[in-house]
């Protein structure tokens, strides 16, 4: 939504009983009513729904843990790391790099 179309959205709603609004501590506060909680229901799933189905939420995660456990040790080998131990962990992580490609064309 762009700015200034929140207020006018939120009086339509309003004026179709979807939300009902209230008044606490100088702010106004809307709520759903029945019907508007049955169109909500009713309509389509909202796009972060969809967008995480099917998702192995578990090896996302074991990837992600993997991937900045890399980071990290590359990093701490970049800091505090002599010249030549820099050099070594720059090949280590640039094959790394190609290994994984050749899994994805089924080489490795």
């Amino acid at each position: 939504m762009r700015p200034g179309s929140v207020h006018p959205t939120l009086q339509l709603l309003e004026d179709e009983g979807l939300i009902v609004s209230a008044s606490e501590g100088g702010k106004k506060l809307f709520t759903l009513t029945d019907s508007g909680r049955a169109e909500a229901d009713s309509g389509a799933e909202a796009p972060w729904e969809e967008a995480g189905r099917g998702v192995d939420w578990e090896s996302a995660n074991e990837i992600r843990q993997a991937g900045f456990g890399l980071m990290e040790a590359f990093g701490q080998v970049w800091r505090t790391g002599s010249a030549d131990q820099r050099e070594k962990a720059l090949a280590v992580v640039n094959e790394a790099r190609k290994k994984m490609y050749l899994i994805l064309a089924d080489e490795g």
